[in-house]
C-alpha cells in the first residue's frame, strides 16, 4: 500500500465523515497519517478523529485515534497502530468543526489526510 487518501481534498463546512477505506493490517499494522489543512478562515476549531470498523456498519463508541483540535493551515502526523485491533477492515474519517467571533458562523476548512504504511524500526 502506497500513499493512499483517506479523504481527497475536500472543503468541509459541517460535521461529518468520509468514505471507508478498505486497510489490511496483516501487511502491516502501522500506518502514518497525515492531516493537511490548505484553507481556514479565522476563529475556527477542527476536530479530526480516525474510527475502525470491521463490516463498514458498526464504527464503535470510541475513535482508534485523533488529532489534536486545529486551528491553523499546516501538516500534522500522527501514527495509527490496529495491531491491537486485529477485527478492524476498514477506516474513516470523522470531524467537527466550530466557528466564533464575527461574521459568518459557517465554519470552512480545505482538509485533506493521507494514509500510509509507516516505517517501523525492528527491534533487536
Amino acid at each position: 500500500m502506497s500513499v493512499q487518501f483517506l479523504l481527497p481534498e475536500t472543503i468541509i463546512e459541517e460535521a461529518g465523515s468520509g468514505p471507508a477505506l478498505k486497510v489490511d493490517a496483516t501487511q502491516s499494522p502501522a500506518f502514518q497519517l497525515t492531516l493537511g489543512i490548505t484553507r481556514i478562515v479565522e476563529q475556527q476549531s477542527l476536530e479530526l478523529s480516525i474510527w475502525g470498523s470491521s463490516d463498514q456498519e458498526e464504527w464503535g463508541a470510541m475513535p482508534l485515534t485523533s488529532f489534536q483540535q486545529k486551528f491553523y493551515c499546516g501538516t500534522y502526523s500522527l501514527f495509527l497502530d490496529l495491531s491491537q485491533h486485529p477485527d478492524v477492515k476498514y477506516i474513516r474519517a470523522q470531524w467537527k468543526v466550530g466557528r466564533w467571533g464575527r461574521g459568518s458562523l459557517k465554519p470552512m476548512f480545505g482538509v485533506y489526510v493521507a494514509i500510509q504504511p509507516a516505517a517501523v524500526a525492528a527491534h533487536s
